[in-house]
């Protein structure tokens, strides 16, 4: 069913469309907060990921120590 989703010339009409509707001075500035936020998650679930075994190892501890 979406065997041919993203044809070249699906991509164009997009980027056709995107230009159309926000303009060609906006879009560099989109791009650019757009990979921010993405920066941002992926640090935010790298953290996550690496709290996780820490967290895991101090309740494998005993009780005693």
């Amino acid at each position: 069913m979406l065997r041919n989703a993203l044809e070249p010339w699906h991509l164009i009409l997009i980027v056709a469309v995107l230009v159309l509707l926000f303009g060609s001075k906006k879009l560099p500035d989109m791009a650019r907060g757009l990979g921010r936020s993405m920066r941002i998650l992926k640090s935010e679930t790298k953290a996550l990921r690496d709290e996780r075994p820490a967290e895991a190892a101090r309740t494998e501890q005993p009780a005693g120590h």
